[in-house]
């Protein structure tokens, strides 16, 4: 075979929608970008996909759920994580620049409520939450929630939140807030794990995250959509019964083919889902796994 005919090979491989991308070593590699939420899941399953197929590799980059669509929209990318649906205009920009986006539900997430460990709130309702964090809201310190928090000066409430570009944020608005926007004031994080890290070190603070950001070093109230108060936990978003759950997703460009259809047909099997369980989000098939496969 000539230089040419390879070099014609190559880019016809490159320009075979979902099918990944060649590298100059001979193996596939898979750009996946997008969410925090599901960045950790998505470094987990690239790791364990190499054992089944070590010509492929996936390249897993975060930035947040608008971060990857764009790069979806423009085919920079072959795999789009998200935390919450695209956006009508994200789909018409799509379509304009010659991109079909297909949606794929990978799993489900509680959203998590997190205060600092020494304050002493049990539970929370949507309608309290807007209260803190909409724009028309009144709610400016911990005693309107009849509590006194220990270390927080003047028991105002420090409002973490999530950057405009993140899947997260624009579920708890549409979520929490309905039609309306966020209270200005709020400290915008870049990832999850951020505000877990502020809140754990503020005592005055409250924020929100996808549940499997949790640990011992923040507290978690029940959230409340004004009939009963539930935890955030893997099976109440399995069952519905958590009031902030919510679907994950991967975006194709789009039906997926060749290797990008095989990784997504592997990240829904028993193996994939069990993988996403174990880091601590819902599977979006049912599964039984004997032991944590991550």
């Amino acid at each position: 075979m000539t230089l040419r005919t390879n070099t014609i090979a190559l880019i016809a491989l490159f320009l075979m929608a979902g099918c990944g991308r060649p590298e100059g070593s001979g193996r596939i590699v898979i750009e996946n970008k997008g969410s925090d939420t599901l960045v950790n899941v998505a470094q987990a399953w690239a790791e364990e996909y190499q054992t089944v197929n070590p010509n492929l590799a996936v390249a897993v980059t975060g930035g947040g759920s608008g971060t990857g669509i764009a790069a979806l929209i423009n085919g920079t990318v072959d795999i789009a994580n998200a935390s919450r649906q695209i956006k009508d205009s994200e789909m018409a920009q799509a379509r304009a620049n010659g991109q079909e986006p297909v949606e794929h539900v990978v799993g489900f997430d509680a959203l998590a409520i997190f205060i600092h460990n020494d304050n002493p709130l049990d539970e929370i309702s949507l309608t309290q939450l807007a209260e803190i964090y909409g724009e028309d809201g009144t709610f400016e310190s911990w005693p309107q929630l009849n509590v006194e928090v220990p270390g927080c000066r003047d028991q105002e409430i420090i409002r973490v939140s999530r950057q405009n570009n993140s899947g997260t944020y624009a579920y708890f608005r549409g979520t929490v807030l309905g039609d309306g926007d966020f209270k200005l004031g709020s400290r915008d994080m870049h990832g999850s794990k951020d505000v877990v890290d502020l809140v754990h070190a503020t005592a005055c603070a409250i924020g929100y995250s996808g549940l499997a950001y949790a640990n011992d070093e923040v507290k978690m109230p029940c959230v409340s959509d004004g009939t009963s108060c539930v935890t955030p936990s893997v099976e109440a978003a399995i069952d519905g019964s958590y009031p902030i759950a919510r679907p994950l997703f991967m975006y194709t460009n789009g039906q997926p083919t060749g290797a990008v259809k095989e990784y997504l047909d592997w990240i829904l099997s028993d193996v994939g889902q069990c993988i996403i369980k174990a880091k601590g989000y819902a599977p979006a098939t049912t599964v039984t796994c004997d032991a944590p496969s991550a």
